[in-house]
């Protein structure tokens, strides 16, 4: 005797069906997870607005991080390359040298270099540097603003109220998107 023969009528039908229901599947997935991604909150981390903050060197002590996360930096356009620069020198030096009398940083965190007389660069050594301002304070008072303060999200550990935050009295401290964790200065802004 012969084996039945099955209809290939059912056997389309049914692969038919199963496709569409896995199609559907498929679909109901997908929009079920863009729908989930788009109601998640976007991912913050704290950052200083250089132009709310007033120098209190709060950064330096109230930070749960030693040292301190926040990090002096610098914008090279508005750099004035000066001989004498103020985020550098103590307001009344002894003398233009290098000596650590003379330094405002308390960690000796700024190099300075010379270019070209009368011009002179200054970079930080952010290992060093605790976040005091004390250069930043310098710079914004009798310079032209080019150093400021900014969380380093390297160091930082975001911690759902930053203490640093709590003690800012000008409240210069505020949550950016992840994907755009710095607040930068510029000339435009400046003037």
């Amino acid at each position: 005797m012969s084996a039945p023969i099955t209809k290939p009528e059912s056997s389309r039908r049914q692969f038919f069906n199963g496709t569409v229901r896995g199609a559907f599947l498929f679909l109901l997935g997908a929009a079920t997870t863009l729908l989930f991604r788009r109601s998640q909150p976007k991912r913050t981390v704290w950052q200083i607005d250089p132009y709310k903050c007033i120098c209190c060197t709060r950064c330096a002590t109230e930070c749960v991080m030693h040292p301190s996360a926040v990090k002096c930096v610098q914008v090279y356009p508005m750099c004035g390359y000066c001989k004498l620069c103020t985020g550098y020198f103590e307001p009344e030096p002894i003398s233009l040298d290098t000596g650590a009398e003379n330094q405002l940083c308390p960690t000796g965190a700024i190099k300075r270099r010379a270019l070209e007389d009368p011009y002179y660069e200054y970079t930080i050594d952010e290992p060093l540097c605790i976040g005091c301002a004390k250069c930043v304070k310098g710079c914004v008072l009798f310079g032209n603003g080019s150093f400021f303060l900014q969380v380093r999200h390297d160091r930082c550990v975001n911690c759902d109220e930053c203490a640093i935050a709590i003690a800012c009295p000008p409240q210069a401290f505020q949550r950016v998107p992840a994907d755009k964790p710095y607040l930068m200065k510029d000339r435009e802004h400046q003037a």
